[in-house]
Formats: structure tokens, C-alpha cells, sequence
């Protein structure tokens, strides 16, 4: 068990250098099983989400090499089917490997995935999608048995909402398939197009990425390529809000702000002064945080749910009142009370979350409940006046590669004590 100890009130100043996207490493580690041969996956972070998709395509009969922010896969002899419920357990994507593992073998068996407690995340959806391509599934007593005649078929598969992961898994699932496999509603997030540009360097057809409807022409086989993964746009908005809150200014490198253009504007309410050149971004806090507009969450291109937390961080420390209405997980709200003791002034009704800002937040002994919610908890420690002790910190460490480097790296009073 390790903890963080933060010493609040330092003003951050420096430059930043963001890792790879967590939610674009995972699901093209999963991916690099379907090909006969070597992957290279670059700029792919030390995180333990990653460790535990290193562990499953170890166990499906991958052999793995990990090298500096890089991580090379030789699938030519994986010829495994299942996932124990051990390494199911450790995260909430690895049902993505459903996709992958049947459009390398055509069966699978794996158990329900584990994960961040977010509220229901259903796999009906991947499930239904997979049916309409001639899966034949049974799910009785905890575990998914799928099975196909010969190899899955192309289907128009049209989604209820524009779920991230079950359009990974239907691109994964259609890319072996026969025929065409058209999404229609598919999710369109930068990950999903980084992971359909690996695919495609592996010779797959997909086209659509970006919009609404995704077309993937179902080829016979994949061969390996060399991939570098995006820069991680929740990662950037987290340093970008620890900035703002310590009235700091930093330089990220290796991001592209295009990606994350739909938070811009509440960085721009507060006060902060923001400059963009090419794949580099810099933000000058002013002196006390200004009021920002209500926030809605919502589907890409929209407010994305992963930063809820983060900015709602940053608005505990902002003038005047801000409305929270979180419209993609019921539970996202469960790290509140942990803000609350460091002195945040919130008040949650179902999936509205309204804030009032303070002219100061005091330390206190907190406990991280998800990655987002532990991450938010590190932005309000940074500002808040004493010491501040966050455990478990095992949420955070499955998407940001040792944050307090990071942080240390550019002013922060910030370590690890493992206990």
C-alpha cells in the first residue's frame, strides 16, 4: 500500500511532457493479439491498467517485452481463448479482449470485468452488437462462453448511445469478420480513431472514425505494426487544473489541444490565459480563480466525464457557484466527501453536484476512490494549506504514470510513502 504526502500552497511553475493516452494504450494492447506477428506500441505509460493488459496477452499466449515507453508484442503463437476472472477483475476495459480474442480465434471465455465503481457500465450493448455478427453467447454463472460457426459476419449494428467500449470491441470484432460492419452511433473520441489507425496500419479497412457511422470491411488476416499512442488529454487537463489552482503557470509538450477543446473555455472563465503552439500548450493562472459556467457532461465532442472531477476541483477554489450535472455515470459524485474534508464547500442531489467556491481549502487525510476522483483530490491537496495524506492511491496509479514525479518535477512538495 503506498500513500501521497502533500505539502499544499506551492506555486507550480515549469514544463510537462504528457504520456501516452491510457484509454488509447488498452484497447491497441488488445488489439496486437489479433495479427500473426510483432507489434510495437510507443509512447504506451507505465500504468497499471497497462501491467494488467500486459498480463492478459501473457496468459492468451503473447510474448511481451517492455522497454522505455514502449512495448513490443509477438502474437504469432497466442493461441489462447480465455481470461481468468483474476486478471478480468483488475479493470473495467478488459472486456475489450472479448473483441480481440474472437476476431483471432473465433471463441471465447471470459468473465465479467472488474474496475473503477462508477455506476452500472453494462455490456449489454458489446454483447447485443457481437449477436448481430453471428456470436452465439452464453452467460450463465458469471462467465461469457462465445462461440461462432466459422467466422463471425459483417452486421449494421446500430448502438442505443455512443458507448467508447463497445465500439472497440465491434471494430476489433469486424475487422477478421466476413463482409462489412457498419456502427452506426459509434463513439467519436480520439481513442477510437488512434486505436482504428493501428488497425489500419495492420491492414484493416475502417473508415468513418471521427463521425457518427464507422464502415470496417472485414479482411482475413492481420499483420503487426509499429503504432505510437496519443498523448493523454485528461492527463493534460489534470496538470492544467493543478496550475489554475495554485495560481502556477506550465508548459505541457506532447499534447494536442484539439482534443481537449471543449474544457478550454472553463480554463478561459476562471481567468487563465492560455496559449497554443502546434502540439504545445501554456496556462497562466491569475491571481484568484474566477466563477466558471455550469458544466454538463456528456458524449464526445461534448464535456467529457472523465474531467468532471478535475475541474470540479478546481472550481472548489473559484469564486461564486458552479452547477455540476454529470449525465454519464450515476456514482461519479463519490469522491465529494472527500473534498468536503479538505474543506470544499459541495452539496450533491443525484447527478447534480453545486459548488461553492472558498477563499481557501485546509489539509486533511483523505482516501482516493477512483482514478478520476483521486486525481481530483490531488489538485485540491496541491492548494490546500498543511499536509495532505491520500491513500489509496492504487486508483490513481492505473492512469497516470507517477504523478508525483510530475508534479515534483515542476514545483509541487509531493512523495510516495510506501507503508
Amino acid at each position: 500500500m503506498s500513500k501521497l504526502i502533500i505539502n499544499g500552497g506551492q506555486r507550480l511553475y515549469g514544463d510537462i511532457t504528457v504520456h501516452g493516452a491510457k484509454n488509447s494504450a488498452l484497447p491497441i494492447l488488445a488489439a496486437s493479439l489479433i495479427p500473426n506477428g510483432f507489434s510495437e506500441i510507443h509512447n504506451c505509460p507505465k500504468l497499471s491498467d497497462v501491467d494488467a493488459s500486459i498480463a492478459i496477452l501473457k496468459n492468451l499466449g503473447c510474448e511481451c517485452e517492455r522497454t522505455e515507453g514502449a512495448v513490443t508484442i509477438d502474437s504469432r503463437h497466442a493461441l489462447g481463448d480465455e481470461i481468468p476472472d483474476s486478471l478480468m477483475r483488475e479493470m473495467r476495459s478488459s472486456v475489450v479482449f472479448l473483441g480481440a480474442i474472437l476476431a483471432k480465434c473465433g471463441h471465447a471465455r471470459i468473465s465479467y470485468p472488474g474496475g473503477c465503481e462508477l455506476g452500472p457500465r453494462p455490456i449489454n450493448m458489446h454483447l447485443e452488437a457481437l449477436s448481430k455478427m453471428g456470436l452465439i453467447i452464453d452467460d450463465s454463472h458469471g462467465v461469457l462462453k462465445c462461440t461462432a460457426e466459422g467466422r463471425l459476419k459483417g452486421a449494421e449494428i446500430h448502438l442505443p448511445i455512443p458507448s467508447v467500449g463497445a465500439t472497440e470491441n465491434i471494430m476489433l470484432a469486424a475487422s477478421t469478420a466476413l463482409g462489412k460492419t457498419v456502427i452506426h452511433n459509434a463513439a467519436r473520441e480520439p481513442e477510437i480513431s488512434d486505436l482504428a489507425d493501428f488497425l489500419t496500419s495492420c491492414g484493416a479497412r475502417i473508415s468513418g472514425t471521427g463521425e457518427s457511422i464507422i464502415e470496417i470491411e472485414g479482411v482475413s488476416a492481420l499483420s503487426g505494426a509499429r503504432h505510437i499512442v496519443i498523448p493523454d488529454r485528461i492527463v493534460a487537463v489534470t496538470y492544467m487544473a493543478a496550475a489554475a489552482i495554485t495560481r502556477g503557470s506550465i508548459t505541457l509538450h506532447d499534447v494536442i489541444p484539439a482534443h481537449f477543446g471543449s474544457i478550454l473555455p472553463y480554463f478561459e472563465d476562471v481567468g487563465c490565459e492560455i496559449a497554443v503552439d502546434g502540439r504545445r500548450l501554456t496556462i497562466i493562472a491569475p491571481p484568484r480563480l474566477k466563477k466558471m459556467r455550469n458544466i454538463y457532461t456528456g458524449f464526445y465532442p461534448g464535456f467529457p466525464t472523465d474531467t468532471q472531477p478535475i475541474i470540479l476541483a478546481m472550481a472548489a477554489l473559484s469564486q461564486g457557484t458552479t452547477v455540476f450535472v454529470e449525465n454519464i455515470f450515476e456514482n461519479r459524485f463519490k469522491y465529494v466527501n472527500e473534498l468536503i474534508r479538505l474543506g470544499a464547500h459541495i452539496t450533491v442531489e443525484g447527478k447534480v453536484a453545486i459548488v461553492n467556491g472558498v477563499p481557501r481549502l485546509s489539509a486533511a487525510s483523505i482516501e482516493a476512490t477512483d482514478l478520476r476522483g483521486g486525481a481530483a483530490m490531488v489538485v485540491c491537496a496541491l492548494a490546500a494549506e498543511g499536509i495532505t495524506e491520500i491513500g489509496e492511491i492504487s486508483h490513481i496509479d492505473r492512469g497516470y504514470q507517477a504523478i508525483e514525479d510530475a508534479l515534483e518535477s515542476i514545483g509541487a512538495n509531493i512523495r510516495r510513502e510506501n507503508t
